[in-house]
């Protein structure tokens, strides 16, 4: 099985896609080892995490974990996000996945209905392992296939010299204080604006983050009963507020073709005054802008709602080959991945929120900013219905087509949403 190895790193460095898939069906499937005869097992186990955590630090986690259980090695595949993406999507087609993987909860249904990734419900029931301490869980058919290990939220970012400029002396808290804050921010002139919203079709997720966190954040719902419901008056409250806040003039331009990255720029620039993004960029912020003054809240909800507000979130998740011949072996690292001081660390390092709820991460050293994004994280819930839902990108992708329309004058919401909700009846049976 070594051999197996070393063409799974080969295959995070193919760059054609023709190579990717000559490899990939030259891979076999599990970690080497030998388990039921009490030898040694490797478990490999891709991600993009270790990418994006200080050097050296996923390493010494991983590192414990061997140290407390000398016959499970771990050998870490990381690489950027897409890079996994795209090599994730090629093992599950072809059964090659490693035995244990990163996940983002996009991907999920067609993971499971590919048979790519394992029902995590039964090996947590075999373990006897105490679901309640799960912050949450993924699942397709009543059946886990992914669990959150670190959840990244995204709440509101205002920049307040350009608030206090514009002489707005509280960070909105509803619809019509934002839309007020933003056209005073736009009325400063020159080429600042009050909110930034990235529409670009080949990267869909400003409908996630940027569209649907103005529903979620009044309580509001895309689904029933686990069909689409986007012709609902929540779904049509959140698009014609949006479509307000375009007719007034107050989103930066360029939005039907900007991406997330080009958001953040924006607003560390002072180009506008406030946006919807993740947590996680804080500190890119920071580093872009030393002296930026800007802070987090809660995304503002309708005028009048006063229960609790779902915050978007994006997780780090983790799921294990259905394939793999180690399944309890890789479930004991989950396990470990999510036990409570573990859990506390890592969120702490990657300044998430922890997928175990009673885990605790440790601000003291850190930006007072992630622990004023926690408290609002308590206070509301997370909130992300895109999440194991069937070729969700595809879903956004057509729904941010349909929005662009409304935008550019060229339908109407009802319309709009009409076609969206058709759209996506056909994929979500």
């Amino acid at each position: 099985m070594a051999t197996r190895t070393t063409r799974l790193k080969r295959l995070i460095g193919a760059t054609t896609v023709a190579a990717t898939l000559a490899l990939t069906a030259a891979c076999g499937s599990g970690g080497s080892g030998d388990a039921g005869s009490g030898g040694p097992v490797t478990l490999e186990f891709a991600q993009w995490w270790g990418a994006e955590l200080p050097a050296g630090e996923f390493d010494k986690i991983i590192s414990d974990f061997t140290a407390q259980n000398p016959n499970i090695k771990v050998e870490l595949l990381s690489a950027p996000y897409a890079s996994t993406k795209q090599q994730l999507v090629t093992g599950a087609a072809s059964q090659t996945l490693p035995d244990v993987v990163g996940l983002d909860g996009a991907w999920v249904n067609d993971f499971a209905k590919q048979g790519a990734i394992t029902d995590l419900s039964t090996l947590m029931t075999d373990a006897n392992y105490d679901t309640s301490q799960l912050a949450s869980q993924v699942q397709v058919q009543d059946a886990t296939y992914m669990i959150p290990v670190v959840n990244f939220v995204y709440p509101l970012f205002v920049n307040k010299d350009l608030l206090a400029k514009a002489g707005v002396t509280d960070v909105p808290t509803t619809r019509s204080q934002f839309l007020d804050a933003a056209k005073k921010i736009s009325a400063l002139g020159g080429d600042v604006k009050g909110w930034a919203l990235p529409l670009d079709t080949a990267v869909p997720n400003g409908v996630q983050n940027d569209v649907m966190s103005w529903l979620w954040a009044s309580g509001g719902t895309m689904l029933q009963d686990g069909k689409p419901n986007l012709t609902s008056p929540g779904v049509k409250s959140a698009v014609e507020y949006v479509k307000s806040l375009n007719d007034a003039g107050v989103i930066a331009p360029g939005s039907l073709t900007m991406k997330e990255q080009d958001k953040v720029e924006k607003f560390t620039n002072g180009q506008v005054g406030m946006m919807i993004d993740s947590l996680a960029h804080i500190n890119l912020i920071k580093e872009g802008k030393p002296d930026l003054n800007f802070e987090v809240a809660a995304v503002p909800a309708e005028d009048g709602y006063t229960g609790e507000r779902g915050i978007p979130y994006a997780s780090w998740g983790i799921g294990i080959s259905d394939s793999t011949e180690h399944k309890a072996e890789a479930f004991k690292f989950v396990q470990y991945l999510l036990s409570q001081e573990v859990n506390a660390k890592l969120s702490t390092i990657a300044n998430g929120f922890p997928g175990n709820k009673n885990a605790q991460p440790d601000f003291s050293g850190g930006d007072p900013r992630f622990k004023t994004a926690f408290d609002i994280y308590q206070q509301g819930y997370p909130a992300n219905e895109f999440v194991g839902l069937p070729k969700s990108e595809d879903l956004m992708r057509t729904f941010d087509e349909q929005l662009q329309l409304v935008l550019t004058g060229s339908a109407t919401v009802d319309d709009a949403l009409t076609k969206s909700q058709e759209s996506w009846s056909s994929v979500i049976e």
